[in-house]
């Protein structure tokens, strides 16, 4: 039997059958629109061969869609109705058993998934898109490549470039594991209930570490002092971390590094070679 899709009659249907009223705290807001779904699936490349891991699933739309690609899905799910229903609705649409692995737990708080994941699908809640994204990259080092949905404002962060007014600390942390475009864009209508944001997709592809584990952790405390003083230079805002701003000045000057620029310039490379300097002290 083949995997069929949800529609948005039945996806009200399920809903109404758990007694579910979306959430904003959980951000629920679920993708109604088959072809929405299989365009994810398309932008991902998903083969057979792919064990894709799904993060909200929800009500199960996107779930199916990835189904219909490969027979290797884990969705995470951090409501327990939505958790219980989803291989019923798998089931009930053609899915075979054992193709899908549901767990019930917040993604923030997930170390292991059996199997090896190898790519990332997800409908990402507008309210934790990044720091999930970015656990997930860091934990789960067998995943290459996906695409993400998020809010428009939060897709152009993590896909801007330095110099870019939207450049911060979610556009230089991703690009530590991973390179990333800003795919497609998403019409509200897909969804319900409808949102008050626009949604995009986010594609990205995982390139080889710049370092180890504690050159990243140096390199990302780094990242959040410079943003999170945006308007000052880089010789004051490392001035505490050398001794003073002639000593900060010295020592970006020794990186490679102009000391008068803001960090908003500087790719997470940069940010890398400084706390390589740090090493070197």
């Amino acid at each position: 039997m083949r995997v069929s899709l949800l529609g948005a009659t039945e996806i009200r249907e399920i809903a109404e059958k758990l007694e579910l009223h979306p959430t904003k705290s959980l951000g629920q807001n679920f993708v109604i629109d088959a072809n929405t779904c299989q365009k994810i699936v398309r932008l991902a490349v998903i083969s057979q061969g792919d064990h894709v891991v799904e993060i909200g699933p929800g009500l199960g739309s996107l779930t199916l869609a990835l189904l219909q690609a490969t027979n290797k899905v884990t969705a995470i799910e951090i409501d327990q109705r939505l958790a219980t229903q989803l291989p019923i609705t798998a089931a009930e649409h053609g899915v075979p058993s054992g193709a899908l692995n549901v767990i019930n737990q917040d993604a923030m708080k997930v170390f292991d998934i059996p199997g090896n994941p190898t790519k990332l699908v997800a409908n990402l809640p507008y309210n934790v898109s990044v720091p999930v994204l970015l656990t997930i990259l860091e934990r789960f080092p067998s995943i290459t490549s996906g695409v993400v949905m998020v809010q428009t404002e939060v897709a152009e962060r993590l896909a801007a470039k330095p110099g870019n007014k939207t450049y911060g600390v979610p556009s230089a942390k991703a690009a530590w594991w991973c390179d990333l475009v800003l795919s497609d864009s998403v019409s509200r209508s897909v969804f319900w209930p409808v949102p008050n944001v626009d949604s995009s997709l986010v594609k990205f592809v995982r390139h080889e570490p710049l370092g180890d584990e504690s050159l990243r952790v140096r390199t990302f405390d780094l990242i959040d002092r410079a943003f999170g003083q945006r308007r000052k230079m880089l010789r004051a805002i490392y001035s505490d971390i050398y001794g003073g701003s002639g000593e900060a000045e010295t020592a970006l000057a020794s990186a490679g590094i102009d000391p008068t620029i803001r960090g908003e310039s500087l790719s997470v490379e940069r940010f890398a070679a400084i706390a390589k300097q740090l090493d070197r002290r």
